[in-house]
């Protein structure tokens, strides 16, 4: 069992921990501020440190059995023994890039209304979005509108709720391809904008900024016909791409 920080506070970049496990295939602490692959958003990278010794992480991955959450280290790499107290440092830069694109294509998720979301992938400066959708969206509009969010610097918060309700709800899942976990309780809404009249209110468990100002400005890219019914949307942070 891993304790996943990133979820209480997306923000903490540094902590110290016990180490679980070590093997060449990843290293498991007992809790961690690393992000594991899902839902688009890469795994992060970073350093586990030691007293003398450190250990790059290349990647942070689910572990394929249990709840545990593996810090992959490169080929060759010195492992931290068990039971080390380790200090877990992500790569801040890398991280807070995919916090503010993630909440960013939330805000493109919300311009885009009754399409279903059929893919995806969160990049530093550049990610994307394919949409169920019979013509594209005009983008000098989407753009415009997308910023007009962004400058409006609205909160970012979380409601939590129960698989009845989401089932009550079926609009509140935009993604087709990928449903929300089930068998852990309470689901995680993420929400932008107020309570009382969100902008976006869809299940995620990424990271997130927690007001959309802090995203910076937003351009859209190409727009791509991936299919009779699926159209691609790029977006980029234009201040550092």
């Amino acid at each position: 069992m891993t304790h996943p920080i990133f979820r209480e506070d997306p923000y903490a970049s540094v902590a110290e921990a016990r180490v679980i496990a070590a093997d060449p295939a990843g290293v498991v602490l007992e809790a961690t501020p690393f992000y594991p692959q899902a839902g688009g958003q890469p795994g992060d990278t970073g350093v586990l440190e030691w007293p003398g010794g450190s250990m790059p992480v290349a990647d942070t991955r689910k572990a394929p059995e249990g709840p545990g959450i593996l810090h992959i280290p490169p080929p060759g790499a010195a492992l931290p023994p068990v039971g080390a107290l380790v200090t877990a440092r992500l790569d801040w830069a890398r991280r807070y890039r995919h916090m503010r694109m993630h909440t960013a294509l939330h805000l493109l998720c919300s311009l885009i209304r009754g399409a279903g979301v059929t893919g995806g992938q969160i990049g530093e400066l550049r990610s994307r979005l394919d949409f169920d959708l019979a013509q594209p969206p005009p983008r000098e509009a989407l753009e415009e509108e997308l910023n007009a969010l962004v400058a409006a610097d609205l909160p970012v918060g979380e409601n939590w709720i129960t698989p009845e309700e989401l089932d009550a709800n079926p609009g509140l899942v935009r993604t087709l391809s990928v449903q929300p976990p089930r068998g852990a309780g309470m689901i995680r809404l993420v929400r932008i904008g107020p309570p009382e009249a969100p902008v976006d209110l869809q299940p995620c468990g990424g990271t997130h900024v927690r007001r959309t100002g802090e995203i910076g400005r937003l351009a859209v890219g190409k727009i791509e016909n991936k299919g009779r019914q699926n159209r691609r949307v790029h977006l980029l942070l234009a201040e550092e791409g």
